[in-house]
């Protein structure tokens, strides 16, 4: 019995020594954090507000720490390449995933993820929300979201509205949209809302809702025209373009988010150590000044209150996409 209780304790022993040596080299590593480039992976195509924010983050960070911050555009499967690509990386935070809204929607539209969005990451921190607005070619004779709902019941079935992609913060926008105005429109999905502003300037597709940062330079240019702003507020960005919540669809909200997450298991000094800085940099002027023609709005968080955030908005969307009917396998 005794011999049976000496080698317990030896068990538990080596168990508290082998912990404490875990700590003690996560607290080293956070020390030296970082000591070599570091990783942003941006799961859209270039061109789009996500992939803008991660290129004006990641330059303020190389120029604060000394290290050179790649940006990497790995696109495809709804943003799931580019998230699997980091769930499974080394949690010693040399990569980092740059996240919009669908990271939160992604568990209710796929039966089966590579991943699990709450488990096989470690929030950093939240960004920025930026606004979404609702655009139409300037081929389409509408000049409101009321123009545009009396024209779409008109001609049920023949206008049509792009999006990123199945499952998309815009596709999902656009089928709650529908729902609440009682207008049938197709849908035609990107891969990517680079790809799909293209397609709509080009008059190929009717309307969408999009990023202001993504469109901001085509609807000042005349070749796109904003109708609506998709949030509860308007955008300081556009003050005189109303909401679509205002336009006779109370309680329409759709505001997209924009944040940085890590693979699970990365110390917790270094996630804390990332939000702290790149806190900083949201706050400098002249990352406020480069953004905010944008509609941007900053915020950060510490990665605590981000995992309560990213915890609401998968409850959020999951009922928003059970409401819609949409899957996307």
């Amino acid at each position: 019995m005794n011999i049976a209780k000496r080698y317990v304790g030896a068990v538990l022993l080596a168990a508290a020594l082998g912990g404490m040596a875990w700590s003690a080299a996560a607290q080293e590593a956070a020390r030296d954090y970082p000591s070599k480039p570091i990783r942003f992976v941006v799961p859209t195509p270039p061109g789009g507000f996500l992939d803008l924010l991660a290129r004006v983050i990641g330059q303020k960070l190389s120029e604060n720490w000394a290290q050179p911050i790649v940006v990497e555009n790995r696109t495809g499967g709804g943003i799931t390449i580019g998230s699997s690509a980091v769930a499974t990386a080394a949690p010693d935070g040399y990569t980092l995933l740059v996240v919009p809204p669908d990271f939160a929607i992604n568990p209710s539209l796929y039966a089966k993820l590579p991943y699990d969005t709450l488990k096989d990451f470690a929030p950093v921190t939240l960004v920025a929300f930026g606004p979404s607005v609702l655009v139409v070619h300037p081929s389409v004779p509408v000049r409101s979201v009321k123009e545009l709902v009396e024209l779409a019941k008109s001609k049920p079935g023949q206008l049509n509205y792009a999006s990123a992609g199945n499952g998309s913060g815009g596709h999902l926008a656009m089928e709650l949209f529908k729902t609440m105005a009682g207008v049938d429109l197709v849908h035609v999905p990107y891969r990517g809302l680079g790809p799909a502003v293209i397609d709509l300037v080009g008059g190929k597709v009717s309307v969408m809702f999009a990023q202001l940062a993504a469109v901001r330079r085509h609807i000042d240019a005349g070749k796109l025209r904003a109708i609506g702003v998709a949030g509860k507020e308007r955008s300081q960005a556009v003050p005189d373009l109303p909401t679509v919540a205002e336009s006779g669809f109370a309680g329409f909200d759709v505001n997209p988010w924009f944040g940085i997450v890590a693979p699970g298991g990365t110390p917790k000094d270094i996630l804390a150590k990332l939000s702290a800085e790149i806190g900083k940099i949201t706050r400098l002027p002249e990352v406020k000044k480069k953004l905010s023609p944008f509609g941007a709005e900053f915020v950060s968080n510490t990665p605590e209150e981000f995992a309560a955030f990213m915890n609401s908005e998968v409850a959020k969307w999951a009922k928003v996409v059970k409401s819609a009917g949409v899957r996307v396998d």
